[in-house]
């Protein structure tokens, strides 16, 4: 029997876990669909798979991988993705009419099967500079980053990881720059972003409808986490207690991740760091419920940050409308939540109870759900907790250990922590 640590199995990995389980809706939907010319967006809420998925759909060699900033415009996607394909980028002396530096953009020798040296200077603005190369290249146009790309006979599939991070502004911008990649080159994007909104990007821009294929990583049936906790345990060498299974099932709310997290404590809790012989039974139904405690309560001091960093909003303001938006939040259940709070039914809520709510508007309320990821990557909150769905018109928490931690807290005091009426 080969001997597996218990951190090899059990836990967050930066690699694949060896308990990975294929989910038919999820792996085969990939699958099918990475020759068929549509970009993929592979969505869902934190620590539910999203990266383990694409890492077991693709080799490695396969694809680049850019993990997006929230400081990022479409110019530095670009960027990075030239980076990241081959190209060496410099700095020219030269400078735009608008102050801006161009760039040098050099394929390594070697790289991606080159042969040789190309290059190529990149900026457009300019009108009294002298053309270096054959080539010239605007960071902000797809068309040139095309033609670059196509010059290294480019055929790799392209992730964007953490595409939730980046401003909305530059998702907006980046959508309609996709539509160009599809209609004029043979290049793929899979992007991978922390929301439950299935058609995010067509929101932003509605050509890409039949453009694009979305995959929700977000899903977990009971079976398939009941396949993680035995294949796991297989793996090495244990058994758990029904009862523990049970409850741990009931109480993990579909989260994979705090599946795993529990189940690799238990195994610390009872001495067991690798593959043992004598198949022992551990766990019990209240070692689940006291360690789904325990691994939410990790994230107590992240969670109260985001509570009152996001109650501050971008800046002082009359209406405090972040602040007033996690009214309804703190006062609804966790199944609730999970459903998502509907805008009519937030605004509602506001308009009752908000001291000015004879200033407010749907305006003003939807505004501030449409900010509210932006708001949070601007306070440092990662991986975001909240998220707004435009089709369906529900906030949604995208963090599922965050209702759990919930159930755990007073919400009398969550709401007088941010100054908010306790009812």
């Amino acid at each position: 029997m080969k001997t597996n640590t218990t951190d090899d199995v059990f836990g967050v990995h930066r690699n694949l876990p060896l308990n990975y389980v294929v989910r038919p809706y999820a792996d085969e939907l990939l699958i099918n669909n990475l020759s068929r010319g549509r970009h993929l967006v592979i969505y869902g809420s934190s620590k539910q798979g999203k990266t383990s998925l694409r890492k077991h759909c693709l080799v490695d060699t396969d694809y680049i991988t850019i993990h997006c900033s929230n400081k990022w415009t479409v110019a530095d996607i670009n960027s990075a993705i030239l980076k990241s394909a081959g190209f060496e980028i410099t700095l020219s002396e030269n400078k735009s009419h608008t102050g801006k530096h161009k760039i040098f953009a050099k394929a390594k020798l070697g790289f991606m099967g080159n042969e040789a040296e190309g290059g190529a200077e990149a900026g457009r603005e300019s009108t009294t500079s002298t053309q270096t190369a054959p080539l010239e290249i605007d960071q902000e146009d797809v068309n040139d980053i095309i033609t670059a790309l196509k010059s290294i006979n480019f055929k790799q599939f392209i992730v964007l990881e953490d595409f939730h991070y980046l401003s909305v502004e530059s998702q907006i911008d980046f959508s309609v720059a996709l539509k160009a990649y599809h209609e004029n080159s043979p290049i793929t994007f899979i992007v991978v972003g922390v929301w439950l909104e299935e058609n995010r990007l067509s929101v932003y821009n509605g050509d890409l409808t039949g453009r694009i294929f979305p995959i929700n990583a977000d899903r977990w049936d009971d079976k398939e986490l009941l396949q993680v906790i035995s294949d796991g345990a297989a793996l090495i060498g244990v058994d758990f207690d029904e009862n523990f299974v049970k409850a741990l099932l009931d109480g993990c709310n579909s989260s994979v991740s705090l599946v795993q997290e529990v189940c690799h404590q238990l195994c610390i809790n009872n001495q067991i760091f690798q593959t043992r012989l004598n198949n022992p039974t551990i766990g019990s139904e209240s070692d689940a419920t006291r360690l789904l405690k325990w691994a939410v309560d990790q994230h107590t001091g992240r969670y109260n940050s985001f509570i009152n960093g996001f109650s501050e909003g971008f800046q002082s303001t009359t209406l405090e409308m972040h602040k007033w938006l996690l009214y309804p939040v703190l006062n609804s259940s966790p199944k609730k939540l999970l459903d998502g709070l509907r805008q009519k039914e937030i605004r509602e809520t506001l308009h009752s109870v908000h001291p000015r709510k004879e200033e407010l508007n749907s305006g003003n309320v939807t505004q501030a759900l449409k900010s509210c990821a932006s708001l949070q990557v601007k306070k440092g909150i990662k991986p975001i907790i909240f998220d707004y769905d435009e089709t369906n018109l529900r906030l949604r928490v995208v963090d599922r250990a965050f209702l759990i931690w919930l159930e755990h807290q007073n919400r009398s005091e969550l709401l007088n922590s941010i100054d908010l009426p306790n009812n």
